[in-house]
């Protein structure tokens, strides 16, 4: 009945692996031509990379900066825009360029948005010796979002940012600002599940209630039926391979919920599968939306559970929404192995306060 390596290496790990994953990913983000990717780093991303100046396939010009959601063909000028006065304070000006990268002058190994979003949800977690508290969250998320310095270095916020604060500034209350448009039911939503997750289950709240702590934080900023379905599988998955006993292996764990979560049992066709490519990009979108991105980081999960670096190489070099698949993929990889890409790892620009981060929650709950 032992476990060979205990719940509490599993989490850490697999929180290290969501920074990792993420700032591995965040050069070629929203790329969706794969052939793009290794014109502009032949050989493929190999290691961290700085965002280059050119996108080849950025719409951030299109995005509205004023709400969630796509710009109008006509922009209200009265009413004050999101995007440089609520949000993203000094980046207003990148938005109406074309081909601007969305991660426009950041670094390598730097962390983007949502990822600073996981590290404001720790903080909350620890400060509450590892429980969840939504009030919390919200005061958190809404700092960082508005703080003037900015207390991230993003370029560009995903539609459910936008279309938060955007409500918020029609004066609705903070719970109630969570924004439906055409991209709601997206895989960004489930990049701050895994710490409330681990938190909470390491403190021995039940798994059902941890499920509906996740839900009730999933809904105020991704009001969605379907994500909400996904999230809770999420959850589920997460907590198997958490907990994960020496009589099982983690694709066994993995295959059983892909075929419970979406009826998509990887054991069987994941040996008929010649390239990535053909799951990710071409049978299903490499876009954010659940409905695709969910499948793609099951697969990639089941594939690479023994093999995190070349998971983590393989999810960035498809493109597409890489940078939040992988945040979730790294959480599954971390927990599947117990480890993390170390060497990957210590050459995260803020690797130290991250680390820090991640040691006094668990020290929190011990």
């Amino acid at each position: 009945m032992s476990l060979t390596i205990t719940p509490q290496k599993r989490a850490i790990s697999a929180l290290k692996s969501l920074f990792v994953a993420d700032a591995l990913a965040m050069p070629v983000h929203w790329y969706y031509n794969p052939m793009d990717i290794f014109r502009q780093f032949p050989g493929g991303v190999t290691g961290f990379e700085a965002a280059p100046a050119f996108h080849p396939s950025s719409i951030m010009s299109l995005h509205s900066t004023q709400k969630g959601g796509r710009r109008p063909q006509a922009a209200n000028d009265e009413r004050r825009e999101v995007v440089g006065d609520v949000i993203l304070k000094g980046r207003r000006q990148y938005w109406d360029q074309p081909n601007q990268h969305y991660h426009q002058g950041m670094p390598a190994g730097e962390n983007t948005l949502n990822a600073y979003c996981a590290r404001a949800v720790l903080k909350v977690l620890h400060d509450n010796q590892g429980h969840y508290d939504r009030d919390a969250f919200l005061a958190a998320y809404i700092e960082l979002m508005t703080a003037d310095p900015a207390r991230h270095p993003d370029t560009y916020a995903e539609s459910y940012h936008r279309g938060f604060f955007a409500n918020l500034e029609l004066g609705k209350p903070a719970e109630e600002c969570g924004a439906v448009t055409h991209d709601t039911a997206s895989i960004g939503g489930l990049v701050t599940i895994a710490p409330i997750v681990f938190a909470e289950r390491l403190s021995g709240t039940s798994l059902e209630r941890v499920r509906d702590i996740c839900v009730e934080h999933l809904l105020l900023t991704h009001p969605d039926q379907y994500l909400t379905k996904v999230c809770k599988d999420y959850v589920g998955l997460l907590d198997e391979l958490l907990f994960l006993r020496e009589d099982k292996d983690a694709a066994t764990v993995i295959s059983a919920w892909s075929k419970r979560s979406i009826s998509l049992q990887l054991s069987k066709i994941a040996p008929k599968i010649h390239s990535d490519n053909d799951v990710v990009g071409r049978t299903f979108s490499s876009a954010c939306y659940i409905t695709d991105s969910w499948p793609s980081v099951l697969y990639l999960a089941y594939k690479y559970c023994e093999s995190q670096q070349a998971g983590l190489l393989s999810n960035t070099n498809l493109g597409g929404d890489n940078v939040h698949r992988g945040a979730v993929l790294g959480c599954l990889l971390g927990l599947a192995s117990g480890t993390t890409v170390e060497a990957l790892f210590v050459q995260l620009r803020h690797r130290d306060e991250i680390e820090a981060e991640i040691t006094a929650l668990t020290e929190a709950i011990a």
